[in-house]
């Protein structure tokens, strides 16, 4: 399976823009990504473990918040993880 890495965290991730693991969840996925880019780790998960309340995780199309099991949804070979940073800030006009 896949997991699109965004712009604004590839520097941490050795300039890749997606990487290939086999994990049998999104969060065993997550889970090696950060293992083998530590530097990453921080970016996605807070001191306690859980995943950064501004990073969003999408499998395929759907946010994983929504599905059952979330961070313990099952992939399979073609998945597609993707990561999205939230984005704040701007004014009013």
């Amino acid at each position: 399976m896949k997991i699109l890495i965004p712009t604004p965290l590839r520097q941490y991730a050795g300039k890749k823009s997606s990487v290939e693991v086999t994990a049998g969840t999104v969060g065993e996925a997550l889970q090696l990504l950060a293992t083998e880019n530590p530097e990453l780790r921080k970016h996605l998960y807070a001191d306690d473990g859980a995943l950064q309340a501004y990073i969003n995780v999408y499998l395929n199309d759907d946010d994983i918040r929504y599905l059952e099991g979330k961070e313990n949804a099952p992939v399979k070979v073609g998945d597609v993880i993707s990561i999205v940073p939230s984005i704040a800030g701007g004014h009013d006009c």
